[in-house]
């Protein structure tokens, strides 16, 4: 019989950075039926949870206002009554600071089952991408951690600072900036000389971090001048000297930027999982969207024929994918290309490829379709009988000049580019606020349809996007751009992601 019975997953989902999460917190997630979250978790984990899944935001944030404690710990009571995996996603780890304890204790007292998944906790973690070690032996071998943020209701403080202030070499203060004022009192109240080096560290392991380091007895000034708030962490001791030398999240080579992909949602990840492994902060903006078409009937067609081709012509991994599905929901594969020999227009397409069992015969120095004419030119067409499968709207001057040379040419449109629903007022107002370095164009398709958004919000597009620098990954897609009145800053050499990744980086070590 199926046991009915719903479970309570109380899950650390860590400080920020979506990969400090444990495998076993992203299985729960992708296991349960409601996803409860709050403030400070990773919106990336909400992409984990099923389709069906319900999602519920409870967030909290320092203040504003929010959610009561006791209506959260109703409202878990409330779903798991209906038989359901509840996943409780709380910021970092739900028993430091996290108010684990107090939902598990409310599980238990009702006897519903529960499991606590420990997070990484941002005490650790912020410090340790920020370049603080919380202990060292030539400093200290000690480390306390504090909230400042104590149960409101209680009539004293339970911090006892005389012994705080001296008795542990480091001192990391969790949920305390609106209380650092009073912290750095007390402690120089109770012994820590004035000298004592602090660190403010706000939005922690995320591309937004920025750390601030002072002494204790100007640490509240600098905080306000620099505009520094929640959420931050604040260390205090003499590791936090070691910073300078040991810093090395902000040094990656992207640090501080934001970085717009416009490419399609099933497409954006690789590129901005690369920007955001380069340290840069990604916005996904997806602008178009790639899609099946509704009548296969012509490509059927040219697959039940495929043997009479000479050439195949993939100009996109698009392409690929689109055709082999097709080719696979008709019960073949890569045998029913025959003898015929298959083109890719660049490496990314030529490697799609491989993954499906073939080895493309010819694939351009130059990944566009001018230099597949040209080689096809020497190769000699004439005569030949060949097939393009590709994007339903494209440019036409292959096909053409492949006819022009005496090639008998069949298109035949096996998916298409769809305009795609993006959160435009979030990005206008990023970039109103000049808040966003670069974006990026990987087609010709996603230069049209970023400029329609723009222009569909009454932008005049040169003078938004003044000072902020565009990305074309090759010269078709940068005459789209400048034909909007677009200065292209960077174009790579090769028209692939991986070499338009490497010359942001190179753009951005070497401003001119």
């Amino acid at each position: 019989m199926k046991n009915k019975q719903g479970i309570v997953y109380l899950i650390g989902a860590g400080p920020g950075d979506p990969k400090l999460i444990t495998l076993r917190g992203k299985e729960c997630i992708q296991s349960s039926d409601i996803l409860i979250y709050d403030y400070l978790a990773n919106p990336v984990f909400l992409s984990w949870a099923k389709p069906e899944a319900e999602i519920i935001y409870v967030g909290k944030k320092g203040g504003t206002a929010h959610i009561l404690q006791e209506e959260i710990n109703d409202l878990i009571l409330r779903k798991i009554s209906a038989g359901k995996k509840v996943a409780r996603l709380k910021g970092g780890d739900p028993f430091i600071f996290g108010r684990g304890g107090e939902e598990a204790e409310i599980l238990a007292d009702q006897g519903i089952p529960f499991e606590i998944i420990p997070g990484i906790t941002s005490a650790i973690s912020v410090p340790a991408y920020a370049g603080i070690p919380l202990t060292h032996r030539q400093f200290t071998s000690t480390v306390a951690f504090i909230t400042g943020h104590e149960d409101p209701t209680k009539d004293t403080s339970t911090i006892d600072w005389e012994r705080i202030s001296t008795g542990a070499g480091t001192l990391v203060f969790l949920m305390s900036m609106s209380r650092l004022s009073n912290i750095v009192e007390k402690l120089q109240k109770h012994g820590l000389p004035a000298t004592t080096p602090v660190a403010v560290i706000q939005w922690g392991t995320s591309p937004q971090q920025r750390t601030l380091v002072a002494d204790l007895q100007s640490i509240s000034q600098q905080v306000a001048e620099k505009g520094f708030g929640a959420p931050s962490i604040i260390v205090v001791g003499q590791v936090v000297s070691l910073r300078e030398k040991l810093r090395w999240f902000e040094k990656k080579p992207l640090f501080g930027k934001t970085i717009v992909v416009t490419r399609a949602r099933a497409q954006s990840s690789t590129f901005s999982q690369n920007l955001m492994e380069l340290g840069a902060l990604s916005i996904e903006f997806p602008t178009i969207r790639v899609s099946g078409l509704k009548d296969y009937k012509l490509l059927d067609e040219a697959i039940q024929d495929l043997s009479s081709y000479q050439w195949i012509i993939f100009t996109s991994v698009n392409g690929v994918d689109f055709f082999f599905q097709r080719l696979h929901e008709l019960k073949k594969d890569s045998r029913a290309f025959s003898t015929g020999k298959v083109c890719a227009i660049g490496p990314e397409t030529a490697a799609s490829l491989r993954q499906q069992g073939i080895i493309p015969d010819y694939v351009p120095a130059e990944y566009r379709a001018e230099a597949i004419i040209d080689g096809f030119s020497s190769l000699g067409v004439k005569g030949t009988k060949i097939l393009i499968p590709r994007a339903l709207e494209a440019r036409d001057i292959l096909p053409e000049q492949l006819a022009g040379q005496g090639a008998s040419v069949d298109v035949i449109p096996v998916y298409e580019t769809l305009p795609d629903s993006a959160d435009s007022p979030s990005l206008l107002n990023l970039i109103q606020k000049k808040a966003v370095n670069m974006v990026t164009f990987t087609s010709t398709s996603t230069v049209k349809n970023f400029c329609a958004v723009l222009q569909e919000n009454n932008c005049h597009i040169p003078e938004l996007l003044k000072g902020v620098d565009i990305a074309c990954i090759g010269p078709i897609c940068a005459k789209a751009a400048e034909s909007y009145g677009l200065e292209v800053r960077i174009m790579p050499k090769e028209y692939t992601i991986a070499a338009m990744t490497e010359a942001i980086v190179t753009y951005y070590q070497n401003p001119k």
